[in-house]
């Protein structure tokens, strides 16, 4: 008996060469968020180390290979490309805008 050959059957057709998925390989969707449409791609963790990220949710440190969201207006460029933690981007509708102090940092 030969072993089974697992092949796709049909589903998500993947992006053609030159599009914005092919070097991330996750799949990518728009959303709306603060009246903008936003795209919106699901980075899969690479092996090895990668390049860090900081995170605008919550501002803490994406490091190199973790599962991550990439996201940027509809109208922007590459440099207006976000990476969020998939909860900090999940959450952005109920987080606050204030600024974050540690208790003995001045009021200005």
């Amino acid at each position: 008996m030969s072993p089974r050959r697992n092949r796709p059957h049909g589903g998500e057709k993947p992006l053609p060469q030159g599009e914005p998925g092919d070097r991330y390989g996750g799949s990518q969707r728009t959303e709306f968020w603060q009246g903008e449409e936003w795209f919106v791609r699901h980075v899969a963790g690479a092996s090895g180390p990668g390049k860090r990220y900081r995170c605008p949710g919550c501002d803490q440190e994406i490091p190199g290979g973790a599962p991550h969201v990439v996201a940027w207006p509809e109208y922007g460029g590459v440099d207006d490309r976000r990476h969020w933690h998939r909860a900090c981007w999940n959450a952005k509708d109920r987080r606050t805008s204030r600024v974050q102090r540690s208790r003995s940092a001045p009021r200005y």
